[in-house]
């Protein structure tokens, strides 16, 4: 009788593991999978930049420091960056831009100029597909750290060595008013 007992519990703790375990992959799944959709738009964006700075260029040339800062981040091939560091280089891309908006808004002839406007709409369209894929990404981030985190599910996750993942978030300097004097 007691055998029998052992071997249920046994049993019902494989289960579990096995529960547990698939839901981790499934959730750390659903993260990549989160990203994955985020990072198309980021893309998106990081090849937009170029055609946009080179606009503005033309109106705004003692604006160098915010157009060379912004060109400098593209330096490296976005493809090859890692998951964290595309999270980081397109933080600071997103200042710049709101700078570049900005800037706009003192050029009149530039806010008119035809490329312009295509291209800030393009981009605009971008931010908020990016803002949507941020807060799905971001759930996604939620659900898997808490399963990381609370117990009894934590233990399983440390057996197997599942590791948080980090929500895409808004620096400070992202939440203070863009200052533009010209």
């Amino acid at each position: 009788m007691i055998l029998y007992v052992v071997i249920a519990v046994i049993v019902v703790l494989v289960i579990y593991l096995i529960v547990q375990y698939n839901g981790f992959v499934k959730t750390n799944n659903m993260v990549k999978e989160a990203f994955s959709t985020m990072d198309v738009y980021l893309k998106k964006r990081w090849d937009l930049i170029p055609n946009l700075v080179e606009v503005v260029k033309g109106y705004a040339k003692h604006e160098k420091e915010t157009l060379n800062q912004i060109t400098s981040l593209r330096t490296n091939s976005y493809d090859s960056m890692p998951m964290d560091k595309k999270i980081n280089v397109n933080q600071q891309l997103g200042q710049g831009i709101t700078k570049i908006i900005a800037i706009a808004e003192n050029y009149p002839e530039l806010k008119a100029n035809e490329n312009f406007a295509k291209l800030s709409a393009e981009l605009l369209k971008i931010e908020d597909e990016i803002a949507n894929s941020r807060k799905y990404y971001n759930g996604a981030v939620r659900k898997l750290n808490n399963k990381i985190q609370m117990f009894p599910s934590n233990i399983v996750a440390g057996m197997f060595k599942f590791k948080q993942a980090n929500m895409f978030e808004v620096n400070t300097e992202e939440r203070d008013n863009v200052k533009v004097s010209l």
